[in-house]
């Protein structure tokens, strides 16, 4: 090829690189000029030192071989004597390197091929410095994108049905959304719009590829942190969650404001914020508990809505045994398993279930409803409404007359006997306003 010819071909790749590829012109000639040296001193050139310049806004090509200047050359290709250089430049002195240009077609087809494999290695490189600088500091973040292909290929254990990955297009940049990432029963067609959470960065075959997934647990916290304010600004915070991917995840929160409530926030008015998840998930189903460093605490958070009883603690073992209604047995379980195990995952505890006999279940829930329903009613903590049911103190009516005395003699301490007397007192006022309130709009309708 004629060196005007080959410019100008160079010069066209320059151009198309830095419009479409964005890779500026002076690091593409740059890349495109070591590749050629490299190669030539591999094959026609071999031995020689040689130097090739591109001009980036002509494509003009030079190539020129470089010769250390020697008062007795002993090899001609990489060695010129000191009189022949100082013909050229008087200035030349033993051990200079001289710069003898020479004429690109001296290289052949391999200059050719050489700039062929560095304008694809300088693709593949600007495109993965590109998108590891786009996209590494959204690593652990929710990514959206479109399916543009898929990609079927055989299981590698034998007998297993063939795997279909999907190849996401997140704003021009491939990303891979394997099949074990994708919740079980999803299907995504060509053209869909998918959101995953990009989980890292890979070197695909066709240059660097972005990692996503939609089964990990670190999804799941992602799209709650973009439906609850709470969780995004660090007022409610994520402590343990589990995961079985298109069955459940159970989340465990806590606040770090006493005025907000942990679970009201993440599950929001009419259940809302956490709906909207749960579309995202395909309907995969989302427990939200209130964490507590109290294991029983916890415990009984983490089997609502079911009642545990006979609760044996194997510290040693970091075991739970516990009954269950025959009831709620399949409800702790789950199917095949799943629940039980993502309970005991979520507290870190083996779990020993069984069931409770009728009677005492029937007793102990009824016992639990009645605590529920007096805190609920005048506005006691649970543990102070437990220890009033304990002695016999089920209803709020069940407090008019008594005196603090009364309360601290049948076992109370006097912190609780003022506070529940003083919550009963409130509770009455309110229902005697509100039934005073009912009969005066009576009387209006009367009149």
């Amino acid at each position: 090829m004629r060196p005007r010819a080959m410019s100008q071909q160079i010069l066209t790749v320059l151009e198309y690189m830095e419009k479409e590829k964005g890779i500026p012109r002076t690091e593409m000639a740059r890349t495109i000029s070591e590749a050629i040296v490299f190669a030539a001193q591999k094959s026609v050139n071999a031995g020689q030192s040689l130097e090739v310049s591109i001009n980036p806004k002509t494509g003009a090509l030079k190539a020129y071989a470089l010769l250390t200047a020697v008062d007795s050359v002993g090899d001609t290709g990489r060695e010129i004597h000191i009189q022949r250089a100082q013909e050229e430049d008087p200035k030349i002195k033993l051990g200079d390197t001289v710069r003898r240009e020479i004429d690109p077609v001296v290289l052949g087809r391999i200059a050719a091929q050489a700039a062929r494999y560095a304008i694809s290695q300088g693709v593949r490189e600007h495109e993965r410095t590109r998108v590891t600088g786009q996209y590494e500091r959204h690593v652990g973040k929710i990514v959206s994108g479109t399916v543009i292909r898929k990609e079927i290929h055989e299981s590698r254990f034998s007998g297993k049905p063939p795997m279909t990955d999907f190849v996401v297009s997140v704003d021009g940049t491939e990303g891979i959304l394997a099949q074990r990432d994708v919740i079980p029963g999803e299907e995504f067609r060509v053209g869909h719009g998918v959101r995953a959470l990009l989980v890292g960065l890979s070197s695909g075959g066709f240059g660097p590829m972005l990692t996503l997934s939609r089964t990990s647990p670190r999804f799941v916290a992602a799209l709650l942190q973009l439906e609850i304010s709470e969780l995004a600004d660090g007022t409610v915070e994520v402590v343990r969650m589990v995961r079985d991917a298109g069955y459940r995840t159970k989340i465990a929160v806590r606040s770090r404001d006493p005025r907000v409530d942990p679970v009201g926030a993440c599950v929001g008015s009419h259940g809302i914020r956490i709906k909207n998840v749960i579309k995202e998930l395909s309907g995969e189903k989302i427990d939200v508990m209130a964490y507590s460093d109290d294991l029983p605490k916890f415990f009984q958070e983490a089997l609502r809505p079911a009642v545990p009883q006979n609760v044996q603690v194997d510290n040693a073992n970091q075991r739970i045994r516990f009954e269950v209604p025959e009831s709620d047995l399949a409800l702790v379980i789950g199917r095949g398993g799943k629940n039980a195990r993502l309970t005991s995952r979520l507290l870190n505890w083996r779990l020993d279930i069984a069931t409770a006999s009728s009677g005492q279940v029937k007793f102990d829930i009824s016992l639990q409803r009645a605590v529920e329903t007096l805190s609920e009613r005048i506005g006691l903590p649970v543990d102070c409404a437990a220890r009033l049911t304990a002695i016999g103190i089920t209803t709020p009516d069940a407090l008019d007359g008594v005196t603090v005395s009364d309360l601290v003699d049948a076992g109370l301490e006097m912190k609780d006997a003022v506070a529940a007397l003083d919550a009963y007192k409130n509770y009455k006022k309110s229902r005697e306003k509100g039934a005073g309130d009912e009969g005066a709009e009576e009387g209006q309708g009367a009149a």
